[in-house]
């Protein structure tokens, strides 16, 4: 994902180092016993591992609920943020600090709701980040609440008489944005492809959408149980510019289907199906520019004596100096 270096960056890498899982593994998780989330969480230290991300160039951004913990068990640098708010704090952080890995972790409501705006434009700017969508489609912090995603006629604390409206589809919105880069669904009861899922979308170099259908054991227990003990219910997708699925997988889900990850209008029509449900790569374009790119063109890396030359000239704006206020009288 990265492509700054400084001589900072390069003393350092002077000494290679090699890193555990036990170097991302922050606080203890107090998720729900078989929340999605822990799945989620496992995956994405080991991918850390994996890539030998050092934890001091690496960062987790968060909006608020279940999902946005995410921060907390990470031994990485991290940024609770407010709610909604989780991609406009990771895309200044992004600017900034060009040289960090960025992950964000937000939920169905957190994104959807009411980070709906700063979603979309989000997905525009098309800035170098891994966003993951942990979608259990209910408010799991403020118990049970209908979110966005929530089905029709789903009994909760705000719709007793069941949701009135179809579910907004994550997918099919990110994918009618302009500047789209990169979508994925992935479900977290498929350890071995979400892991996959959430490598590629770290190696793109752009904005990597993931939506992580994740189950909620406290409030909707058995929203997904037909897709979990049927593998008729998930559709594995492949192809040679996306994932293949392993022999071992294969026997487990026959169902599958090539896509190739450039065709958005596929893309488009397979984000629509709903049973059985696609998981994969439904698009990949890696030649969307991105906007950090365009704003930092020709202008050189932010060092401190440039930072520093920066204020000194918006300060000298404001600045009295003696030999001009003399001349002035």
């Amino acid at each position: 994902m990265n492509d700054f270096t400084d001589p900072t960056e390069c003393l350092l890498r002077l000494h290679d180092e090699q890193f555990a899982l036990e170097d991302y593994q922050g606080g203890v998780p107090r998720w729900c016993a078989g929340c999605g989330d822990n799945a989620i969480l496992s995956a994405v230290q080991r991918l850390c591992r994996d890539e030998n991300l050092r934890p001091e160039k690496t960062v987790f951004v968060s909006g608020i609920g279940c999902s946005s913990r995410f921060p907390h068990y990470m031994k990485t640098y991290g940024l609770h943020g407010i709610h909604g708010r989780a991609l406009p704090l990771a895309e200044g952080i992004r600017m900034t600090r060009p040289d960090l890995d960025v992950f964000v972790n937000t939920g169905d409501g957190d994104c959807c709701s009411i980070g709906a705006a700063h979603w979309i434009h989000a997905i525009r700017y098309n800035m170098r980040m891994v966003v993951m969508l942990h979608d259990n489609r209910i408010y799991g912090l403020t118990k049970k609440q209908a979110s966005p995603t929530s089905p029709i006629g789903l009994k909760s604390n705000t719709t007793p008489r069941g949701s009135w409206l179809d579910a907004l589809n994550p997918l099919t919105v990110t994918l009618g944005v302009q500047n789209v880069s990169f979508v994925a669904q992935a479900v977290d009861w498929i350890p071995e492809q979400l892991y996959a899922i959430l490598q590629a979308a770290y190696h793109h170099k752009g904005l990597a959408f993931v939506r992580i259908l994740q189950r909620c054991t406290e409030w909707l227990p058995k929203l997904f149980d037909e897709a979990v003990r049927d593998p008729a219910h998930v559709q594995l997708l492949h192809h040679e510019r996306g994932l293949s699925i392993s022999p071992a997988l294969a026997k487990i889900y026959p169902n599958r289907l090539e896509h190739d990850p450039r065709d958005i209008n596929r893309a488009r029509e397979i984000a629509s199906e709903t049973d059985p449900i696609p998981v994969g790569i439904l698009y990949h374009n890696p030649d969307v520019p991105c906007y950090e790119d365009l704003r930092h063109h020709g202008l050189g890396q932010h060092t401190p004596e440039r930072i520093r030359a920066g204020l000194e000239a918006e300060f000298d704006k404001f600045t009295i100096h003696p030999h001009t206020a003399a001349a002035a009288e």
